[in-house]
């Protein structure tokens, strides 16, 4: 058993002798009253979300899951495939339990798989990944004056950000994964 505080997003929960996985979390300490953590969980064979509020002197009783450092290969359907580097076994991933994740996936990238008795159920992207820009409009001259400003550019692996207005086509950026934003320039 463990409290609240291990609570974290890809923690797999046993909640009513079902295993839920942990999308989001959040730890509130009101002024007034205990502490609590509300969290949003998504169930790993219906792939049903479900938000459970625990109050921190409860116990939850969180599955020991197996993480792997994969390779991201490729999406074919709904499922999203990925290669063990060391004995070079593929697995593939439901898209459900991908989720918003997916649209930073690009093939080669490195991340972190947890598996419970042989069976993927969550994932960890790094926090930044590197993208190169393959469509940036032109700056005009006289766009900076209003301040900080920024135009919708598009990257690699067909996702779309705004980056400030200097990122030139063919150029290497960062996009912080957590809010889905330009960082830096690579």
């Amino acid at each position: 058993m463990a409290s609240t505080s291990d609570v974290r997003k890809g923690v797999v929960i046993k909640h009513q002798n079902e295993l839920y996985v942990v999308v989001e979390f959040q730890h509130i300490n009101p002024g007034k009253g205990s502490a609590f953590v509300r969290t949003r969980m998504k169930h790993l064979g219906t792939g049903k979300v479900i938000e459970i509020t625990y109050k921190t002197s409860e116990t939850i009783d969180i599955v020991n899951v197996q993480f792997q450092n994969m390779q991201y290969l490729y999406k074919s359907g709904d499922n999203y495939a990925f290669m063990d580097m060391n004995s070079y076994e593929q697995i593939e991933m439901d898209g459900d339990l991908v989720g918003d994740e997916g649209k930073y996936l690009k093939e080669g990238l490195g991340v972190v798989v947890g598996l419970y008795e042989e069976r993927p159920v969550s994932l960890q992207i790094p926090k930044k990944i590197q993208y190169t820009v393959v469509e940036a409009p032109p700056a005009v001259k006289g766009d900076s004056a209003s301040g900080n400003v920024t135009k919708e550019i598009k990257l690699d692996n067909g996702l779309t950000i705004q980056a400030p207005i200097f990122i030139k086509e063919g150029e290497e950026v960062l996009v912080n994964t957590e809010t889905g934003e330009y960082s830096a320039r690579a």
